[in-house]
């Protein structure tokens, strides 16, 4: 592998790094709008039951079911973006270590 090679690979990498951030941040976004939601719901559907404490909760679980799938596709989502942004590290790194590999076999 050539040095321009090793430039061009960590700068492609690098980019691709950046394009995460900007990724996480709106699925963390997501996350919170879905948490947010779904706090709304089970609290209406909370008071809006009667009964004793656990039949509400559990009525109110149900009612939020659709908004606890949401909010855990948004948390999956953002799991793999972290998960997506560290390979991509791991990789710049790998990178990076071969480029002074190189760079230590030219001095010689």
């Amino acid at each position: 592998m050539t040095p321009s090679e090793i430039q061009k690979q960590l700068a492609e990498l690098t980019a691709e790094n950046s394009k995460g951030a900007e990724a996480l941040y709106e699925a963390e976004v997501c996350l919170a709008e879905a948490e947010h939601a779904l706090d709304l719901i089970e609290q209406k559907a909370f008071i809006k039951h009667s009964g004793t404490v656990a039949d509400r909760t559990a009525l109110s679980r149900l009612e939020a079911a659709d908004a606890r799938l949401e909010r855990d596709l948004c948390k999956a989502k953002a799991n793999r973006i972290k998960m997506k942004i560290r390979g991509l590290e791991t990789a710049i790194m790998a990178v990076q270590t071969q480029a002074k590999l190189i760079q230590s076999e030219l001095r010689i």
